[in-house]
């Protein structure tokens, strides 16, 4: 069995709203329902856990009323590692994989969802976008973390924008969040994780440099731009916006 997770904890305030970031509308609905509505139509999960904060999960489950889903809430914004980690003890013992999705990606289609879930990770599954620039609408991309080969292709790890070197920066190949792991593997290790980072956060991201380490294969499944794209400003909703039929 394959289970759902969707990180909505965050806030808004990027975007200068008082919603929580996964609420702010884009067009005539808020962003997550995209993202619900693209988990609902791909039958993975009948009932997606989403993670959120003590102070959204009234506004959320409110809005999302009309869906089944599993509210965990994460009591502090320690990070994305984190925030996985708050579901370890809700899951069932007959989950093998377990998917992380986003809140504020509203353009992933259930068809990638689908496809992503028939991975079977020895570790882990990564879903990047290969862009070939950061010009125009995928300006968004820029600030994005940063997908880290080796001489041999494989992938090493990924890094965080703002700990990113300069030759890092301009690595075209970058991560949307998208992942698929092992459950055994994924709790067998998230706790390995460590927040010595520019935000002091646990950084799922990291648990690919894990992997590595251990000398598992990284899968990939690479998605278009257009697909992988997220929302976290406004000029940022503008771009969406204007991409959206």
């Amino acid at each position: 069995m394959t289970r759902i997770i969707i990180l909505a904890a965050g806030r808004g305030t990027r975007m200068n709203s008082e919603l929580p970031k996964a609420l702010v509308p884009l067009k005539d609905q808020p962003m997550i329902k995209y993202l619900m509505d693209s988990v609902v139509a791909s039958g993975v999960d009948a009932k997606p856990f989403i993670v959120v904060s003590p102070d959204n999960k009234k506004d959320i489950s409110r809005e999302l009323k009309d869906y089944n889903a599993d509210y965990i809430i994460q009591e502090e914004p320690l990070g994305t590692g984190h925030a996985v980690a708050s579901v370890r003890d809700h899951l069932a013992s007959d989950v093998r994989n377990i998917i992380v999705l986003y809140g504020d990606h509203p353009f992933l289609r259930s068809e990638s969802i689908k496809k992503f879930a028939a991975a079977v990770p020895e570790a882990l599954t990564i879903m990047p976008t290969v862009l070939p620039d950061f010009a125009d609408w995928r300006r968004n991309f820029y600030h994005w973390g940063r997908i880290v080969r080796g001489a041999d292709g494989r992938v090493e790890k990924i890094v965080e924008f703002k700990d990113a070197t300069e030759e890092e920066k301009q690595i075209t190949e970058v991560n949307p969040g998208f992942m698929c792991f092992n459950r055994e593997w994924l709790f067998a290790n998230i706790d390995k994780l460590q927040n010595d980072n520019s935000q002091q956060e646990y950084y799922l991201t990291d648990m690919v440099k894990i992997a590595f380490a251990g000398g598992h294969p990284i899968g990939t499944m690479s998605i278009e731009p257009h697909e992988a794209m997220g929302v976290n400003s406004l000029e940022e909703l503008s771009v969406a916006e204007s991409l959206l039929p």
